[in-house]
């Protein structure tokens, strides 16, 4: 399982590092987030007249990229919460044996996600895909913040268990 948070991190740093925040950095007033979220092709037009050719064509390149990142984050936040579900206990437990789940939703959520994007990137712009994909984003953040505060509190909940069996 080590391992396997190993490379998942080394690979949301590499992309995070090499790709996405080059690619940010060239984007001006809209981000990707704005994309994400943009819910209509009223809003999405209005991201692509911003950003223009050379906008549109860098954040697709870093749509592409966004599958090995998917790749990279779902490994590593399976892994963690894995690890810190095998050293819990009782309720903690029971309930990360269905966070445990949250990554993957997460992944598929990102993919249908990047999908919608990229067919929008294309010139093929409807308020179908620019809904799904901003639905899509909506829900990979909320599962993907789910598994975050299950790893942090159990976590917690881990390390006080520790220090309270130590001392006995």
């Amino acid at each position: 399982m080590f391992i396997l948070t190993a490379v998942g991190f080394l690979i949301v740093f590499l992309v995070e590092i090499f790709v996405f925040i080059p690619i940010d950095s060239t984007v001006s007033t809209y981000g990707i987030l704005d994309y994400e979220f943009a819910w209509n092709s009223s809003q999405v037009e209005k991201i692509f007249e911003v950003w223009d050719y050379e906008g549109i064509a860098s954040q697709k390149i870093a749509i592409f990229w966004d599958f090995l990142f998917i790749i990279g984050y779902v490994s590593l936040a399976f892994s963690l919460v894995v690890l810190v579900l095998q050293k819990s206990e009782n309720k903690i437990q029971t309930i990360g044996t269905y966070i445990v789940v949250t990554p993957f939703l997460t992944g598929i959520f990102d993919i249908i996600e990047n999908v919608n994007l990229l067919i929008m990137s294309r010139s093929f712009i409807t308020n179908g895909n620019a809904f799904i994909a901003s639905l899509s984003a909506t829900l990979k953040f909320g599962l993907l913040f789910i598994g975050i505060i299950y790893f942090i509190g159990a976590l917690i909940h881990v390390i006080f268990n520790k220090i309270k069996h130590r001392d006995e």
